[in-house]
């Protein structure tokens, strides 16, 4: 009875959850007769002409937008493992002048709200000529405190004796990052990754910051000017969405047990 009674509170919340994501994928193929009139959650009429319209209006970039998504986030996430593993290996395993002070700052930058470094940041990324450019979107965020910190608890805990054995037998310092520490972290890797991946792809003050021109702006804003641009077309607008959503989804759905596995070994560390 006690796990029943668990189990219908837990179908409930996630059915209450997951609805307005079934109802917005279920509004993209409805006509714009049946949106207006909302009293039906099936449609009656099944259509695909908001997903034509999406990818057949002149003023919509929907190839260049998720283009422009998959670019920035791929590099992204790809600079932020190797440069939060390799900060990370050098704070676990060498040591040297003011190391804990520099950690300490490094962690003290994760309690800066991002507010307050809106005008500053924009300020520098305008002065070096990044201003409405994919790379503005990347470089700013190569390094990361948090990547940097979960990185440096796992590596600290890969025995002493096992660096300075492969030391002993002549490897150097990049051998030893590249074949011993980086197979032994890669749990860590993989919720960074995750974490990364999400991160970027769901982003929206910072391209709304940095990006002007429609054709290079990403998934996550291009649904806010899609719908400032079409408000009465209700249909269009669920079908960008349902169109920026796909990808993590599918990407969950693959991989959700590594999902489950980053959330506990973040908490764990």
């Amino acid at each position: 009875m006690r796990r029943t009674i668990i189990y219908f509170f837990l179908a409930v919340f996630g059915a209450m959850m997951v609805f307005p994501f079934i109802w917005m994928v279920l509004i993209s193929f409805k006509v714009r007769e049946e949106i207006a009139r909302g009293n039906t959650f099936l449609p009656s009429i099944w259509t695909i002409q908001n997903y034509i319209t999406v990818f057949t209006r002149p003023d919509v970039f929907i190839l260049s937008w998720f283009r422009n998504s998959v670019v920035v986030t791929a590099s992204a996430t790809t600079i932020i493992l190797f440069t939060s593993s390799l900060v990370g290996f050098i704070f676990a395993k060498f040591n040297f002048r003011f190391k804990n002070a520099l950690f300490w700052f490094l962690l003290a930058t994760m309690m800066v709200p991002p507010q307050t470094t809106m005008i500053p940041s924009f300020l520098l990324i305008n002065g070096i000529g990044l201003y409405d450019k994919l790379g503005a979107l990347v470089i700013p965020g190569m390094v990361a405190g948090f990547g940097i910190f979960l990185c440096r608890q796992f590596i600290a805990d890969v025995p002493d004796s096992l660096c300075e054995a492969a030391l002993i037998d002549g490897a150097s310092p990049i051998y030893l990052y590249f074949r011993i520490i980086v197979p032994l972290i890669r749990p860590c890797i993989g919720a960074l990754a995750i974490f990364t991946f999400l991160q970027y792809w769901n982003e929206y003050m910072t391209p709304l910051l940095y990006l002007n021109r429609p054709q290079n702006m990403t998934m996550s804003l291009a649904i806010q000017f899609f719908s400032d641009n079409r408000s009465r077309d209700v249909g269009a607008i669920m079908a960008v969405a349902t169109l920026v959503m796909l990808p993590v989804t599918i990407v969950f759905l693959i991989f959700q047990k590594q999902f489950i596995r980053s959330v506990a070994i973040t908490g764990m560390k």
